[in-house]
């Protein structure tokens, strides 16, 4: 079986959107089909035609298959952006910004690759949809997820800005020590230029201006280190916080599976499918009588 390079999931996404395209455009190439069958239903009554009415009839049918054509590229084209449109609602809903590569829409090798995977999903017209691609979804935890998360951010980015202007303090009594120790050094040359004897305690007071300095600045280097630890925690606990969220989405999707196992073995479920045979049977009879009658008419 040909692959897309995708995880199960998203390849089972895949196939469900092929489906939805080759029943759409099943349906469009019956009422290509019926415009011709309508053409020669209506206008082939004779034996011969003019030239003028071949061409009369020609315009007919190339406007009506014209008009079916275009209609159907542009539900295509706004079918497609709708689906962009999901794809990038829930990408926003994890703050990711996806791109897009025009240019490999035209890439014949992997649009050759595509039409293989769609021969081996789709090789007899009438297989069935296997149960896992039909089913019903139960609701997923993005709204879940994407809250959690955001409250998680929001206090890292609390605690951040805690920090941030707890350094902002650090800074400000370091410079505060900075230019006192300027203005005492400045003092100190006046102080020797009059008073030389007192050098002894001038070089005490700059001693010990120096290792507050010295002590602011230790005070500084640890706060910052702490800082770098706490961040790092956040981080690790922010990381630990995803997967445990993915881990429960996939428990979700595992019991979800179950479930639909469990449905399709219970007598409720094989005696609607009975059901739906039968009047698919119904559905068929009464089709044909209602051919003969048209026919009769």
């Amino acid at each position: 079986q040909a692959e897309l390079g995708l995880n199960e999931h998203h390849q089972n996404e895949v196939i469900n959107y092929m489906r939805f395209a080759r029943s759409k455009r099943g349906l469009r190439l019956k009422t290509v089909d019926s415009c011709f069958q309508d053409l020669k239903d209506s206008r082939l009554v004779e034996e011969t035609f003019t030239v003028d009415e071949v061409t009369d009839m020609l315009d007919g049918l190339q406007t009506v298959v014209h008009s079916e054509v275009e209609s159907e590229l542009i539900n295509t084209a706004y079918t497609n952006v709708l689906l962009l449109r999901q794809l990038f609602s829930q990408a926003e809903k994890w703050y990711l910004k996806l791109q897009t590569d025009i240019s490999e829409l035209e890439n014949r090798e992997l649009l050759e690759q595509v039409a293989e995977f769609e021969k081996s999903e789709f090789k007899s017209s009438s297989k069935k949809p296997s149960a896992d691609l039909i089913k019903p979804k139960l609701a997923p935890l993005n709204e879940g997820g994407s809250e959690l998360l955001n409250k998680e951010i929001a206090r890292l980015q609390e605690e951040n800005e805690k920090l941030k202007n707890r350094l902002k303090t650090i800074e400000t009594q370091a410079t505060s020590a900075l230019d006192e120790k300027v203005k005492l050094e400045k003092s100190l040359k006046d102080l020797q230029m009059i008073q030389g004897d007192q050098k002894a305690n001038v070089n005490q007071d700059i001693t010990e201006l120096e290792n507050k300095v010295a002590a602011l600045k230790c005070q500084f280097e640890k706060t910052l280190n702490d800082s770098t630890a706490n961040q790092k925690s956040l981080e690790e606990n922010l990381v630990t916080t995803k997967h445990d969220l993915l881990k429960v989405q996939d428990q979700l999707s595992t019991a979800e599976k179950e479930l639909e196992k469990k449905f399709q073995q219970t007598a409720a479920y094989r005696n609607m499918k009975e059901i739906l045979m039968k009047k698919n049977e119904q559905i068929k009879e009464l089709r044909k009588k209602l051919s003969k009658y048209v026919v009769l008419c």
